[in-house]
């Protein structure tokens, strides 16, 4: 009598594991294609002589950078969008180095990252094969933390990720 009584708990242990697992298995990202976007690298023309007055700071501006994300392959999903700026920076020595601000006016909302970092930008039902956004971009170097590495200019490409939700 105790092992049958056993035997069903064991069932439901198994079956609640199982449950839990699939429950909170991670959502993966995976990177969107931008590259039918006009500008989807944005060369960063630094210059040092446009200093904040009394700061290390440089500043770089690009004003209606249009991304053109391929999200064929989620239209009628729900899903979460990143905006990603990428861990490695030729010539950067600190994450805390580079700043990238961004605004729209379209769907996606306005934010900012350091180096290595990603934020929500847009959430909910994709809704076609393209998603296309306008962005303002804004870059603060801090020039105490970045070298120039082999006379390489200063460069940046910030990405976007998507979530599919459950």
């Amino acid at each position: 009598m105790w092992r049958a009584s056993f035997d069903r708990a064991a069932r439901l242990l198994l079956v609640m594991t199982w449950l839990l697992l699939v429950g909170v298995a991670p959502v993966r990202a995976e990177r969107l294609d931008d590259s039918s976007s006009p500008r989807a690298r944005v060369p960063a023309m630094l210059d040092l002589g446009a200093r904040e007055p009394g700061t290390p700071y440089a500043w770089v501006t690009f004003r209606g950078v249009e991304y053109r994300l391929a999200t064929a392959a989620y239209a009628g999903r729900r899903a979460r969008i990143y905006h990603v700026v990428p861990a490695f920076v030729s010539g950067l020595r600190s994450p805390a180095g580079l700043l990238v601000e961004w605004s729209g006016g379209g769907a996606f909302a306005a934010g900012s990252a350091m180096a290595g970092e990603r934020r929500l930008v847009w959430a909910g039902v994709v809704p076609g094969p393209w998603l296309v956004e306008r962005l303002d971009l804004r870059l603060r170097l801090d020039l105490r933390e970045w070298r120039p590495v082999g006379g390489r200019p200063f460069d940046v490409e910030s990405y976007f990720d998507i979530e599919v939700m459950p």
